[in-house]
């Protein structure tokens, strides 16, 4: 019998992958993994830390690699760092074998959340119109995910509902 998928978090940086992810892997009674955590739990810096002394291009390589090492677990939540889905080897590896959920916010409220947060290397050097293409980019990409939650009028209770009734759909299915 095949195991359960992992639950996979997919969003822009403010989007809520981290929090939600954490209370889905409560309520399932399942370990949670942050990515972003991981690699700076591994590397011993900070993200904003690694762009800055080791550069963008390492720490991509780094997030592919310790990304794909989490994907191995079974029964297991993960919120991916922004742009890790960007990645065709992660992004593959999601699609064919792990159940993916985008968590969608509008433009506003995303540069909302993270315009001066100094822990979002991307974020803090980058005007709003940047940002607004970066999301524009990133969403064309972001809905490939298996389901998209629009996030925009919803409680981080609503949210958990609503991602908790689709997966035991899906849980039963397999």
């Amino acid at each position: 019998m095949k195991s359960r998928k992992n639950i996979v978090f997919i969003g822009m940086m403010g989007s809520g992958k981290t929090s939600i992810g954490y209370l889905i892997s409560k309520k399932l009674k399942l370990d949670f993994f942050d990515v972003d955590n991981y690699i700076e739990n591994k590397l011993n810096l900070k993200i904003t830390q690694i762009f800055k002394e080791k550069g963008e291009k390492f720490f991509r390589e780094f997030e592919e690699m310790s990304t794909l090492e989490i994907l191995k677990n079974s029964n297991v939540v993960i919120s991916l760092g922004g742009g890790a889905f960007l990645n065709n080897k992660i992004r593959n590896q999601i699609l064919s074998n792990h159940i993916s959920f985008w968590l969608k916010l509008d433009s506003n409220t995303i540069i909302k959340r993270i315009k001066n947060s100094q822990k979002r290397p991307l974020a803090s050097k980058s005007s709003k119109e940047q940002l607004i293409n970066l999301i524009k980019k990133r969403s064309n990409i972001y809905a490939k995910a298996m389901y998209t939650i629009n996030c925009n009028d919803l409680s981080k209770n609503e949210i958990v509902k609503e991602i908790l009734n689709i997966y035991e759909t899906k849980k039963n299915i397999n």
